[in-house]
């Protein structure tokens, strides 16, 4: 079981999350310096073409060159199963126990349920590198994931889920962009969104304009109880608009057919697909709403089944060096982790995060807390009633 004082305590903290800016995050960490530098291909030679190594990885995060380039430099081959969605990788490795894969990537959100699933290992702290990280990063993984005195994730690349649109189709301002902004009378039928997304937003927005009494949303995690009374009326909502709702997308390939072939104009998504698209020259943009964009933290685990530890911490090594972490942010449209690799990223990449976040966007962003599984396991049943209604 989760603790709930624990809970109630990153609660709090969250609330008080106003500093966590990406100003803050790259130039701060910068300047508070970090160890000699590493060539990104630096591996020891015990590992220098020997081994293999098995990923369970988010399907648009590791972008080319990123593993060609690792496989190259160490002789380590690299096989990756991906998914697009937390529970598609809690069910892989819930039913093998584990075993299978080196390393898997959770979202710093799901902390509680992988310690209840008891899938992972703990990191040898003392194989890791994470003088290279942003100690705001850092602190996120340490904060949520460390248990038993132990460090069970690190980080990997950050981003958001805000609002993105089709710039032919429709006219969007920052200062009047909304979560409920998807349900004007002009967008019926031209939305998309995940189901349990659209319930959050539908909640900050309710809650910034007085509908719904929530603290931002937080008291949804407070316990059972809050939680069904806020999500019923969020559901009502919800059901009373599906009219508004073109597809229910579940990864970021079908985020982009959405935009560029299904009829949708506007939506909810995570920011590195429509920013992606947006970099290809395409007509499609993103921005953070008024109430905030949702930030998330996706990060590495190693698994109880770990069979290629060694090469895991290579691997680690590698993606946390600044070359590699640019190469992340530059090819999926997310943030790096590691120190200096702002500096490294395209013009196009770091114009398009000041066009996401402008003006006090920064300063806005709502952190996803800690999940308990019993609020994973009724918010699916919730966004499973909305999907089917």
């Amino acid at each position: 079981m989760v603790d709930k004082k624990k809970l109630n305590s990153t609660v709090a903290t969250l609330e008080a999350a106003g500093s966590f800016t990406r100003r803050v995050l790259l130039k701060g960490a910068v300047a508070a310096g970090a160890a000699a530098a590493v060539g990104p291909w630096y591996v020891s030679n015990a590992l220098s073409s020997s081994g293999e190594l098995s990923l369970l990885n988010w399907d648009d995060e590791l972008p080319d060159p990123v593993i060609p380039d690792f496989e190259k430099a160490t002789g380590i081959k690299v096989k990756t199963t991906p998914f697009s969605q937390n529970e598609e990788q809690i069910n892989k490795l819930q039913a093998a126990g584990g075993d299978g894969f080196d390393l898997c990537q959770p979202t710093h959100d799901r902390a509680p349920q992988f310690k209840d699933l008891a899938v992972l290992q703990p990191f040898d702290e003392k194989k890791l590198t994470l003088d290279s990280v942003l100690p705001s990063m850092v602190k996120i993984s340490d904060g949520f994931w460390r248990w038993d005195g132990k460090l069970y994730h690190v980080p990997h690349t950050w981003g958001s889920e805000a609002i993105s649109w089709r710039t032919d189709l429709t006219k969007i301002e920052y200062k009047t962009l909304s979560y409920g902004s998807l349900w004007k009378d002009e967008y019926k039928g031209k939305v998309q969104g995940r189901p349990h997304s659209l319930l959050l937003g539908i909640g900050l927005w309710m809650d910034a304009t007085g509908q719904l009494k929530s603290n931002r949303m937080l008291d949804a995690y407070k316990d059972e109880a809050s939680m069904k009374a806020i999500y019923d009326k969020l559901l009502k909502f919800a059901i009373e608009h599906k009219a508004w709702i073109k597809q229910f997308w579940d990864s970021a390939d079908n985020t982009k057919s959405g935009l560029l072939e299904n009829g949708v104009v506007i939506g909810q998504t995570w920011d590195g697909p429509p920013l992606g698209l947006k970099k290809a020259g395409k007509p499609v943009s993103y921005m953070a709403p008024q109430e905030g964009a949702i930030t998330w933290l996706d990060g590495w685990a190693m698994s109880k089944g770990a069979k290629n530890v060694e090469q895991a911490y290579a691997w680690l090594k590698y993606v946390h060096s600044k070359e590699a972490s640019a190469k992340v942010a530059d090819g999926s449209g997310y943030n790096p982790v590691a120190k200096g690799a702002d500096e490294l990223l395209s013009p196009a990449a770091k114009k398009n995060f000041q066009e996401a976040y402008p003006e006090d966007a920064l300063s806005r962003l709502w952190q996803r807390p800690l999940e308990p599984s019993w609020f994973a396991e009724l918010r699916t049943q919730y966004a499973e009633k909305f999907k089917a209604a």
